[in-house]
């Protein structure tokens, strides 16, 4: 049904290469004909694919400076957010805080990463007395925005939840029932490409991957430190604005990598003795990518892990995000022996293929309700 539909799809800002830019890249190859509405495009610093879709910003992508410092754009995004109209029998909504207020003529669905964490888990979303400015403008900012972020959430005619924790929280927040959609693995196409500068690096050693947006509830800074003072090898991978503090703080067994290729990343994944990740994590797509290749993971026993890592098959938990626990954790790893089939198979239940049947279904059922009611009246 949904080949008669018009459906756009819309997304908050993009101008990273993280998990909700590849969930995006997913809905439009579920939805090929769909364009893409966002508040902010940056083709140099999101996935190459988006410059071959359809992408339509809003007047404030006009401003360089805010395309490639989306951050600084925070008290402007509500009033850019508002005035995205979208002309579409459905509008795929993926978001953690702006594109559920982008306004439809038609229904909209909502594919929410989580409540915005600036509103409702600031001191998480800020870590530990950083930034006092960011603090106060966000305090200040805090009440007209969660008056915003309310409005826009009840704008919306069903959400849908990456995983029982943000469902949780969905309801928490806004009182919202939402339905459980695991975010999908893409299998990616490219071949391994070699990082001669990483080749050279690690010689004959193996390593473990931290692969992460450099923020301070990543947590990154501590899975360094259990890397620090030992014989191992960790090779951290993302870019955000903690990069230059983590940059200071690591030790010589850590190399720290960015804007990397799918290619590359395969090599990484398919060469790593296992994943490492100490995020409070809403989902946890990292896990999925390295159990593609058969790698076990060490994460962090909270939030979409709990979904997505299967202890003692796909790997293993630690309890607090502590260099000691994360440490722990890996010695755990590396005693237990891991069966790649097995972590694979696992990994079947994520496929995109499923994951573009739940949003062909839930496309297809939110009009045809609204069909049923309109013809009714």
């Amino acid at each position: 049904m949904t080949d008669r539909l018009r459906v756009a799809i819309a997304h908050d800002y993009l101008t990273q290469r993280g998990g909700a830019e590849k969930v995006v890249l997913a809905m439009a190859r579920a939805f090929p004909d769909a364009p893409i509405y966002t508040t902010l495009f940056e083709p140099s610093t999101t996935f190459p694919e988006f410059s071959d879709l359809d992408v339509r910003p809003s007047s404030l992508n006009r401003i360089g400076f805010l395309r490639k410092n989306h951050r600084a754009a925070l008290p402007l995004l509500p009033f850019a957010s508002s005035s995205i109209e979208i002309d579409a029998d459905v509008v795929l909504t993926s978001t953690s805080g702006w594109a559920h207020g982008f306004q439809t003529s038609g229904r909209k669905l909502v594919y929410c990463y989580s409540p915005a964490r600036w509103l409702y888990e600031s001191q998480m979303y800020l870590g530990e007395s950083r930034s006092p400015v960011k603090r106060v403008a966000l305090k200040t900012l805090s009440y007209p925005l969660r008056q915003w972020d309310r409005r826009a959430a009840f704008s919306a005619d069903r959400y849908l939840a990456i995983s029982t924790v943000v469902q949780r929280r969905i309801s928490d927040a806004y009182g919202i029932s939402s339905t459980v959609v695991p975010a999908p693995f893409t299998v990616e196409t490219a071949p391994a490409e070699s990082i001669p500068d990483a080749a050279a690096w690690l010689g004959a050693d193996g390593y473990y991957l931290c692969i992460s947006r450099l923020l301070p509830y990543k947590n990154v800074d501590k899975v360094m430190a259990a890397f620090a003072d030992t014989d191992r090898k960790l090779i951290v991978v993302g870019r955000g604005p903690e990069a230059d503090r983590l940059r200071k703080l690591k030790s010589d067994n850590v190399l720290m990598l960015s804007d990397l290729t799918s290619g590359q990343m395969t090599w990484l994944y398919q060469g790593c003795n296992g994943l490492i990740a100490a995020s409070y994590e809403d989902y946890g797509l990292t896990p999925i990518e390295a159990g593609h290749h058969g790698k076990p993971s060490a994460v962090l026993r909270w939030g979409g892990f709990l979904d997505t890592v299967d202890e003692g098959v796909t790997g293993v938990y630690f309890d607090e995000p502590q260099p000691d626990s994360i440490s722990n954790a890996v010695d755990a790893l590396e005693r237990t022996h891991w069966e790649p089939s097995k972590i694979q198979n696992h990994m079947e239940q994520f496929s995109e293929e499923r994951f573009a049947a739940e949003l062909d279904a839930a496309v297809t059922d939110i009009h045809a309700g609204h069909m049923e009611r309109t013809a009714s009246r």
